[in-house]
């Protein structure tokens, strides 16, 4: 048999295991829960460490993703109601109750609030929203759902395999892509940012003085690119998925131990254990069941087949999510249409699973100039922005741009006509040589620079030494 048909058999063989043939739904009703709590724990903290207030209510400004500048907050009782909406929607969720206006609910207000301001942005809100967006579409609540116990019609125990393998190749992209964004040589040959992130943490006991040196920080990036790489490959195959599963929970411990990157780990860990088979997750709903002293008939292994879905609606989802997968793959490449060092312009860096990638901080200063009289001065940040989003700012060309705008009209209400607004920043990107580097052309009004998709010419290019 030639390599080209051996290829083309296994490729049939895929298509057909994970797209076309019926498989339990147990996976997907674990997933819900497992999404839906994981989601109610994640808000309540949200709540609870006081970030509504500190983030949507106190700012004066907020930093708008382009496109979105019409978002905007609605007060602090409209920022708690939205809140208190996801908190309820999220434990609807988990139960499987009024689901589908559930997790439209969510994924509106989820998004709402990512969209506020980009000085919060995370790849695990990004994965989140969109994550939110693909199961508005599967029938995660037809199988051990309180809709299911009002309504028994409803419960399936079979659906079309494609409703899972979504799921899993979503998962499967943050890890890829996430592996293809650490071939860099800063990543590889330098090991950085762990080398400036890694020795902070030698305090620790037992592996603390370890993290001092410097062949731990190159074996931590060598081991992350090939983990990224390898570890989807690795959960979809049955026979390495208990090994493959082991690392995740390793890994992502790990992360949350020496980084501060919130939920996202625990996110990753629970939500990963879709890969294993419908007889894992079967026992997992045993379980859950005698946990809430439920019904044991909802488990019934009696085959209810999903019905007929209609041919067009069949051929809206099928290129709904091809469309969805499209939009995926694009979008980590699209730095390559920007000129210059990506982690220095961050043009194209963000949804693209750059995840702990770069270490860099900024200083910045803005000038204003009134050109009637000449008289220039320097704006006092803290008047305007909190710390975070000064620190934020400080460093994204995106940012700075809208910063210029927001005291461009701020100055005109004070009095001043067509004021120029002139900024100086020092940036430094993993290490540099310790040194900042003058980050935008001093002589651009950046008043009169417009916002788009374009790349920011009066970005200063990155020169290593």
């Amino acid at each position: 048999m030639s390599i080209m048909t051996a290829t083309r058999n296994r490729l049939k063989e895929f298509k057909e295991k994970y797209f076309l043939i019926h498989s339990h739904i147990a996976p997907l009703a674990v997933f819900r829960i497992a999404f839906g709590a994981v989601m109610l724990i994640s808000v309540i903290r949200f709540i609870l460490n006081g970030w509504v207030k500190e983030f949507y209510i106190s700012p004066d400004f907020h930093f708008s993703f382009y496109g979105f500048h019409w978002v905007k907050p609605l007060g602090e009782i409209g920022m708690y109601l939205v809140f208190a909406i996801m908190v309820l929607a999220s434990l609807l969720i988990m139960v499987g109750l009024f689901y589908r206006i559930s997790i439209i609910t969510f994924f509106i207000c989820f998004t709402y609030v990512e969209l506020i301001d980009s000085t919060y942005y995370l790849n695990h809100y990004y994965f989140i929203s969109i994550m939110s967006f693909m199961l508005i579409f599967l029938p995660a609540h037809r199988y051990f759902s309180l809709d299911c116990v009002k309504n028994s019609s409803l419960r399936i125990t079979h659906i079309p395999a494609w409703c899972i393998t979504v799921i899993k190749l979503q998962l499967a992209s943050v890890y890829f892509f996430a592996g293809i964004a650490k071939i860099n040589s800063d990543w590889l040959l330098h090991a950085m940012p762990l080398k400036i992130g890694l020795p902070p943490h030698a305090y620790l006991p037992v592996i603390g003085t370890l993290l001092d040196e410097v062949w731990v920080a190159y074996l931590f990036s060598w081991f992350g690119m090939v983990y990224d790489l390898t570890i989807a490959f690795l959960l979809f195959n049955a026979s390495t998925q208990r090994i493959a599963y082991f690392f995740v929970v390793v890994f992502h411990l790990f992360t949350a131990w020496f980084f501060s990157i919130g939920m996202f780990p625990y996110i990753m860990i629970l939500l990963t254990i879709i890969f294993f088979s419908e007889y894992f997750h079967k026992k997992v709903l045993r379980l859950l069941s005698k946990f809430f002293r439920r019904d044991e008939s909802e488990l019934s292994e009696k085959i209810l087949p999903a019905p007929n879905v209609p041919f067009l609606k069949t051929r809206f989802l099928i290129l709904l999510f091809g469309c969805y997968f499209l939009v995926q793959i694009i979008l980590p490449f699209r730095y390559l249409f920007y000129p210059g060092n990506l982690f220095w312009t961050e043009e194209g860096y963000r949804f693209s699973w750059r995840v702990m990638l770069m270490e860099k901080a900024g200083t910045t200063f803005f000038y204003i100039t009134e050109p009637s009289t000449g008289r220039k001065f320097e704006v006092d940040n803290s008047k305007f922005l909190t710390p975070l989003q000064e620190q934020m700012m400080s460093t994204q060309p995106d940012m700075i741009l809208q910063y210029a705008h927001i005291l461009q009209e701020e100055y005109k209400k004070q009095g001043i006509k067509d004021p120029e607004v002139r900024v100086e920043s020092y940036v430094t990107l993993n290490g540099s040589g310790s040194r900042s580097r003058l980050f935008v052309d001093t002589t651009v009004d950046l008043s009169k620079e417009k916002e788009s998709l374009g790349a920011k010419t009066w970005i200063l290019p990155f020169k290593k030494n």
